[in-house]
């Protein structure tokens, strides 16, 4: 009976690849309500909301007058997803899956009235690695977030102890106690993917095979939804990336083609003036990797070899060209990573954005012998404008 539900996923998510080859697409409808009573359910008199920005992680629309949204099934990676909108909180999952999803079937996105006070916080925290052994971690993060009542909170993935390495039993096991943590919070989380949230691509050990439905960004998908994504609080628009590239059996620092494209239609939908934060697993940049020398052996080498451009592997390679984008045309005050276990801040002479790491969620750390505590950050919002954010750690 464990392997029922795995089973279960493979056929339905081998079926619909076979559906896509065949060009059987059908577009997806769907409508945006304001959920009055925070039910769920459409009921008598909810009202559709306009202008809110629906996606596939490709195509970018906005909901008509009467809430109303079509996309083509035909492009992006099996779900839709609702850019929650300032003033609002969504009502149940943000995303859906669409790989069977109807023309006269349309998907309801429930929001509720959610205004954001003028001053609020907001705690970033990162790589919990969830197992049975280290959910405790998790639990001790979650009283802390009772504590500190923040808004919202957002973790820079590598959320399970391991997918990469493991066969789908297990990395589905450590999914499941995620969600199961995640669903015991008392505000929204954020989450973004890490390079141990990739599932079975060091196949050399999970043995897993590359045409397996949930290989690589599937089951991160499949489970927690879109790999990148954005929403809007406070005046503030966050933008969650994914920044673990794959290569053959490797993951690296990179953001792909498809999302920086995703990621210019998302910017196009954002008042010029309204600040920009987002937040990611491995780094843009990152010092800490003079902290731990460089490595040419395994388990994670520090450089990698991409189309026969060498280039570090546990920053983004193309850095440069993702913030260019945003900054261009935004406000831009701060890119959240996580990745190296470490609180981090980097700010550099004429370049209005900061560059934060959050420490880890599992535990300490050691870095060339220094003693690197665990917590999280915790930064505060007043008028629109982003501190510097606190250290908070775990073990105090």
């Amino acid at each position: 009976m464990r392997r029922l539900l795995p089973m279960v996923v493979l056929t339905v998510l081998a079926l619909a690849a076979r559906l896509r080859a065949q060009g059987a697409t059908l577009d997806v409808t769907g409508v945006v309500f304001l959920d009055r009573d925070g039910n769920g359910v459409r009921d008598r008199g909810e009202a559709g909301i306009p202008n809110v920005v629906v996606s596939d992680q490709i195509q970018v629309v906005r909901t008509g007058a009467e809430g109303s949204f079509r996309i083509s099934a035909s492009s992006g990676w099996g779900m839709i997803f609702v850019s929650v909108p300032d003033g609002y909180r969504s009502v149940g999952p943000f995303w859906r899956e669409t790989r069977f999803a109807a023309a006269n079937t349309p998907i309801e996105f429930a929001l509720a009235p959610a205004p954001t006070p003028a001053e609020f916080l907001f705690i970033h925290a990162s790589d919990t690695h969830v197992s049975e052994q280290s959910v405790v971690r998790t639990q001790l993060l979650r009283s802390l977030v009772d504590s500190l009542k923040p808004a919202f909170v957002l973790i820079t993935g590598d959320l399970v102890r391991d997918a990469l390495r493991v066969p789908e039993e297990e990395a589905l096991a450590y999914f499941k106690l995620f969600q199961q943590e995640a669903a015991q919070f008392h505000v929204p989380l954020w989450t973004s993917p890490g390079n141990h949230d990739t599932f079975g691509i060091e196949r050399h050990r999970s043995l897993v095979s590359p045409k397996h439905p949930l290989y690589g960004r599937g089951m991160y998908r499949h489970l927690l939804g879109p790999d990148y994504y954005s929403f809007t609080t406070g005046g503030i628009h966050f933008i969650g990336l994914n920044t673990v590239d794959i290569d053959d059996l490797w993951y690296y620092g990179h953001v792909d083609s498809t999302q920086v494209e995703w990621l210019r239609r998302d910017l196009a939908q954002v008042p010029p003036e309204m600040p920009v934060i987002t937040f990611n697993h491995i780094p843009f940049f990152t010092a800490v990797e003079t902290i731990n020398g460089y490595m040419d052996g395994p388990p994670a080498p520090t450089a990698i070899t991409v189309g026969g451009r060498t280039q570090f592997r546990h920053a983004v390679s193309n850095a440069g060209a993702v913030i260019g984008l945003i900054s261009a045309g935004h406000p831009y005050p701060l890119a959240l990573g996580g990745h190296m276990h470490t609180r981090e801040s980097l700010a550099y002479a004429g370049v209005p954005t900061r560059f934060h790491q959050a420490a880890a969620v599992i535990g300490p750390s050691d870095g060339s012998g220094l003693a690197l505590p665990s917590g999280v950050t915790v930064y505060r919002v007043k008028a629109g404008r982003i501190d510097d954010g606190t250290f908070v750690p775990l073990d105090h």
